[in-house]
C-alpha cells in the first residue's frame, strides 16, 4: 500500500473538540481527573500529535499487507479504503478519503464516554463503564491515531465510523494487549519470549484486513513490536498451481488458487517459526507477499526482493486469513455439500500443523450468512470500476466466489460451535458482525 494521501485541509484541533464540556463531570463512575490539570496536560498531548506537520509521520502507515477482502461499508461515503480491501488484490494500492459532510456525533468526552459504554462487545472483554472511564484517555488517543491512518477528521467522524473506531477496532486491539500480556506471564524473568500469534478466521470482504491493518498499527503507536501474515502469503507458485490444476481436471475448487491444497505448507512452516523465533535485537526476517495480480490474476508468488522486512524482538505476529482454523469433517458431510471438496477436506487434515498450531490466541469473525460474501465482493468491483479501476464483472465475481462458497457451507458451522482447531476457548473471541461488517455481539 502506498503512503496515505495527506488531506490539504488541517484537522481542527482536537482539544477544541471537547473543551465545550470540560466543565462537566460525568456520572459518579466517570472520573473528574479530566476536568483537572491533568485534564489540561492530556488533551495538550494530544493536540500535540494533531498539531504535527501533516507531511510528518512517526508512525509508518502498514505496507505489508496482502488483500483479499472486499469495500467496507463505513468508508464508501468517504472513498477511503477502495484499494486497500477492495479490489486490488495485490495490496498495492492507496488509501484515498474527503470530509464527510454531516456534523459530528459526538461533541463531548461525556458524549463519547457513554457511546464507547454502548458497545456490543465490553460484556465479553470484560470493560466496565468504571474501567472505560477510568482510561479515557487512552480510548482518546487510540482514536485519534486512527483518525490519522485512515485519514478522517476527528470532528467529522461519521456514526459508522464511531462504531467502527469505539466498538470494534479499539476493543479489540484491548482484548490483543492483554492476551499478549497474559502470553508474556506465562514465561520466566530472563527467558526468551516468543511473539503471541493471534490467528483471525474471517471471511473475505467482512473486513478482517482493514481490522489487522488497524491493529498492526495501533501496536506501533504503543512501540509494540509486531509482524502481519496472511494465508494469501502461502499460495503455490503459479507453475505450482498450474501442475495443482492438472492433477485435479475438472475439480473447480483446486483449478485457482484459494482452497485447501493450493498453499506452500512447508513454506508456511518455515515462515511461521522464523517469526516466532524473533526474540531478539537484529534478528530479522523477510516476509513473503503474494503478487494476486500476477498472470493476469491468477497470480505468483511476488519477487523475493519486494518482500518486506520484520527485526525482533517481536510482541505479536497478526496471522489473517478466510479458512484459518477449519476442521476436517468425516467425508460423506462435505460430500452431501459438494463432492469436489472431498479432496479439500483431505487436504485440510495438514493444515493444523502447518498453521493452527503456531496460534495461540484466536478472533473468529462470524457471519450469518455466507452469501453476504458475493454482495461484499461485488460492492467491492462496482467501486473499482466506477473509480476507472480495472474490477471483475458480475459474472466473473459469481464464479470467484463460487469457489469458496462450498468451504463455508460445510466449515463456518463446526467453527462457530467448536473453536478454531487446537484453541483455547480462554483465548478465543468470536465476533458477530451484521451485513455491514459492524460488531453486533461477542461470545
Amino acid at each position: 500500500m502506498a503512503a496515505l494521501n495527506i488531506l490539504s485541509q488541517p484537522a481542527p484541533s482536537f482539544s477544541h473538540f471537547y473543551n465545550n464540556n470540560s466543565s462537566n463531570c460525568l456520572n459518579n463512575n466517570f472520573k473528574c481527573k479530566l476536568h483537572s490539570s491533568s485534564y489540561s496536560h492530556h488533551f495538550n498531548s494530544l493536540s500535540s500529535i494533531n498539531k504535527q506537520s501533516p507531511h510528518s509521520k512517526p508512525f509508518p502507515v502498514p505496507t505489508q499487507f496482502s488483500k483479499s477482502g472486499s469495500g467496507s461499508s463505513w468508508m464508501q461515503g468517504s472513498s477511503l479504503c477502495h484499494n486497500i480491501v477492495a479490489g486490488n488484490e495485490s495490496g498495492q494500492g492507496r488509501l484515498f478519503s474527503a470530509f464527510p459532510t454531516k456534523p459530528a456525533q459526538v461533541s463531548s468526552i461525556q458524549d463519547l464516554y457513554e457511546f464507547i459504554c454502548s458497545g456490543p462487545l465490553l460484556e465479553k472483554l470484560g470493560l466496565t463503564e468504571k474501567s472505560i472511564a477510568d482510561s479515557i484517555d487512552k480510548w482518546l488517543a487510540y482514536g485519534l491515531h486512527l483518525c490519522r491512518l485512515f485519514q478522517l477528521n476527528e470532528l467529522y467522524l461519521n456514526v459508522p465510523q464511531k462504531v467502527r473506531f469505539y466498538h470494534y477496532y479499539i476493543p479489540v486491539f484491548l482484548w490483543c494487549q492483554d492476551q499478549i500480556s497474559q502470553h508474556r506471564a506465562g514465561y520466566k524473568e530472563g527467558e526468551d519470549v516468543p511473539p503471541l500469534v493471534i490467528g483471525f478466521s474471517a471471511p473475505q470482504g467482512c473486513g478482517k484486513t482493514t481490522l489487522v491493518i488497524a491493529l498492526d498499527y495501533l501496536f506501533r503507536v504503543n512501540r509494540t513490536k509486531s509482524a502481519t501474515i496472511s494465508i494469501d502469503d502461502f499460495y503455490l507458485t503459479a507453475d505450482a498451481q498450474a501442475k495443482l490444476r492438472e492433477q485435479h481436471p475438472g475439480n473447480s475448487l483446486l483449478e485457482l488458487r484459494g482452497n485447501a491444497g493450493s498453499h506452500d505448507l512447508p513454506f508456511s512452516v518455515e515462515t511461521l517459526t522464523g517469526l516466532t523465533n524473533l526474540t531478539k535485537e537484529g534478528m530479522k526476517l523477510k516476509l513473503p507477499r503474494y503478487d494476486k495480480s500476477a498472470y493476469n490474476g491468477k497470480g505468483d508468488r511476488a519477487d523475493p526482493s519486494t518482500w518486506p522486512e520484520v527485526e525482533g524482538p517481536l510482541s505479536v505476529v497478526l496471522f489473517e486469513g478466510w479458512m484459518l482454523g477449519f476442521k476436517p469433517l468425516p467425508g460423506e458431510v462435505v460430500k452431501a455439500v459438494d463432492p469436489q471438496l472431498e479432496i479439500v477436506n483431505k487436504n485440510l487434515e495438514a493444515y493444523y500443523d502447518a498453521w493452527d498450531k503456531f496460534i495461540k490466541s484466536w478472533i473468529v469473525i462470524k457471519i450469518k450468512d455466507p452469501s453476504c460474501v458475493y454482495k461484499w465482493r461485488l460492492q467491492a468491483e462496482i467501486a473499482m470500476r466506477e473509480a476507472g479501476k480495472p474490477g471483475m464483472s458480475d459474472e466473473e465475481v459469481k464464479d470467484f466466489v463460487s469457489r469458496y462458497l462450498p468451504a463455508y457451507h460445510a466449515y463456518l458451522p463446526t467453527l462457530y460451535s467448536e473453536g478454531p482447531n487446537g484453541s483455547d476457548p480462554n483465548h478465543l473471541l468470536i465476533i458477530e458482525i451484521d451485513e455491514e461488517r459492524n460488531p453486533i455481539l461477542g461470545n
